[in-house]
């Protein structure tokens, strides 16, 4: 699976993505740059496949990833399971904003469906 580095270490990369994966969830919509966007858009649909599955499994998975923040793993499997039990994948949508001024990275506003 092909993925972006973002210009980080691994485990700087990785706890920034679960950083955005948690403010997705959690407020529904973040703005981020496109790349970054892009990137935590997988994991975000992963939580909440793992949410619709709603076995211990799947929680114990969730909490790991998401640095054992029990709020937000409830609010995915209490909440968003409900909310996308019919809908196959896609709960993400990536609408492009404007460039930033300091370097020119395009800002984009990434939210739940």
């Amino acid at each position: 699976m092909a993925y972006r580095k973002l210009g980080r270490e691994t485990r700087i990369r990785r706890s920034i993505l679960a950083g955005l994966t948690k403010d997705v969830i959690m407020y529904e919509a973040v703005v981020t740059t496109e790349a970054r966007a892009k990137e935590v858009r997988k994991f975000v649909d992963k939580m909440i496949t793992y949410g619709k599955r709603g076995t211990l499994v799947s929680r114990r998975k969730a909490l790991a990833f998401l640095h054992n923040d029990s709020e937000v793993v409830k609010k995915v499997f209490d909440d968003l399971a409900k909310r996308y039990e019919n809908r196959n994948g896609g709960y993400t949508r990536i609408i492009k904003l404007a460039e930033r001024q300091g370097d020119d990275a395009l800002e984009v506003r990434i939210e739940l469906v």
